[in-house]
C-alpha cells in the first residue's frame, strides 16, 4: 500500500464517523477495533499457524492496564501508553516462551487456560480492577489541551487500524512473513532451511499480542467503561470464526470476515434473536466444507473463471 492509498484510507475511514449518529458512531468504532483484532489474529493463526485463544485476553490487558495507570496511578498519558505497551509485550513474551513450544491443539488449550485465568483475576481484582463490575467513570486526558471524544476519537482508532494493516502487510511480505508461512506449512522443512523455529514463533506471538493490547487501550475510551465479560473466551472463538469465514492467511479476508460477523447480529438479531449464533456455526461449517479458503477463496475462484472465459 503506497502513501497515497494510506492517506486516502485514513481520510475516508475518518470521514465516515462525521456523518453518522452517536449510536452508529459507537458501533463503527467498535467495528474498526474488531477489524484491527482480526488482522493481528490472522497473522498469528493464518500466516504463522499458531491457534491461540489469548488474543482477547491481551485486548483486555491493554484496556485495564491503561485505565489503571491513568486513573489510579495518575501517570501522564504518554508514559501510561508506553508502560501499558511494555506490559503487554512482557506478558506475551512470558507466555510465548513456554507456550510456543506446543503446537496445534495443545497450544490452543494452553492459551485458552491463560484467557480463563485472566478473566478470573479481573473478577477477583478488588478495587484495582473493579471486580465483576469493572471500571468506569474515567476519561481520556486532554491531548495538547484538546479532549478527544465522539467522531474525533474515531480518528485515533483509524490511525491505529491503518498502522496495524501496514505493519502486518509489510511483515507478511518480508523474510519474517515468509518464515512464518514456512513454519505454518512444514516446520521441519523450515528448520532445515535455516529458520529459527522458536524465535520466529515467539516474535509472531509477542507482536500480534502487543497489537491486541494496543487495540484494547483504544477500546477503553470508547465507552469509558470496561468489565470482565467483554474479554471472555466467547469473543476469542468469534475471532477464529471471522478468520475462517473471511479467508485464513489473507488480510482482505480478515477484514471481510470481521465486518460480516460483527454486523450480522445487527441484521439477523431482530429476526431470530439470540439464535444468530447458530448462523455463525452454519457459516463456518459451510465454508469449511465448500471453500476452505473462505470468502476470499470464492472471490479468487470467480475471478479466475472470468479470466479463463472466452471473450
Amino acid at each position: 500500500m503506497n502513501t497515497a492509498r494510506i492517506f486516502g484510507a485514513i481520510v475516508v475511514l475518518s470521514a465516515i464517523a462525521f456523518v453518522l449518529g452517536d449510536y452508529q458512531t459507537d458501533v463503527y468504532r467498535k467495528l474498526l477495533l474488531w477489524v484491527m483484532l482480526a488482522l493481528g489474529f490472522n497473522f498469528l493463526f493464518g500466516i504463522a499457524g499458531q491457534l491461540a485463544f489469548s488474543h482477547f485476553a491481551f485486548y483486555g490487558l491493554g484496556a485495564y492496564s491503561i485505565v489503571i495507570l491513568l486513573a489510579k496511578m495518575q501517570l501522564p498519558l504518554p508514559l501510561a501508553v508506553v508502560a501499558a505497551t511494555v506490559l503487554c509485550a512482557a506478558v506475551a513474551l512470558a507466555i510465548a516462551v513456554p507456550a510456543t513450544r506446543l503446537q496445534g491443539f495443545y497450544l490452543a488449550l494452553a492459551t485458552l487456560a491463560f484467557s480463563q485465568l485472566f478473566v478470573v483475576l479481573l473478577n477477583a481484582g478488588g478495587t484495582l480492577t473493579g471486580g465483576t463490575g469493572g471500571l468506569s467513570n474515567y476519561r481520556l486526558p486532554p491531548i495538547f489541551g484538546y479532549r478527544l471524544a465522539g467522531p474525533s476519537y474515531t480518528i485515533v482508532i483509524v490511525l491505529l487500524l491503518v498502522g496495524t494493516f501496514v505493519i502486518l502487510q509489510r511483515l507478511d511480505r518480508s523474510w519474517f512473513g515468509r518464515a512464518c508461512r514456512a513454519l505454518r506449512d512444514n516446520p521441519e522443512a523450515a528448520a532445515a532451511m535455516g529458520v529459527d523455529v522458536a524465535r520466529t514463533r515467539i516474535l509472531a506471538f509477542v507482536l500480534t499480542s502487543t497489537l491486541a493490547g494496543m487495540a484494547g487501550m483504544a477500546y477503553a475510551f470508547v465507552d469509558n467503561t470496561i468489565n470482565p465479560p467483554i474479554f471472555g473466551v466467547e469473543n476469542a472463538f468469534l475471532l477464529v470464526f471471522m478468520i475462517i469465514i473471511g479467508g485464513t492467511g489473507s488480510q482482505a479476508g480478515a477484514v471481510i470476515g470481521a465486518i460480516l460477523l460483527y454486523l450480522l447480529p445487527f441484521v439477523v438479531g431482530p429476526l431470530i434473536g439470540a439464535h444468530h449464533v447458530l448462523v455463525f456455526g452454519l457459516l463456518v461449517v459451510a465454508v469449511i466444507l465448500l471453500e476452505p479458503r473462505g470468502l476470499i477463496g470464492i472471490y479468487e475462484s470467480v475471478r479466475a473463471r472470468a479470466r479463463r472465459a472466452p471473450v
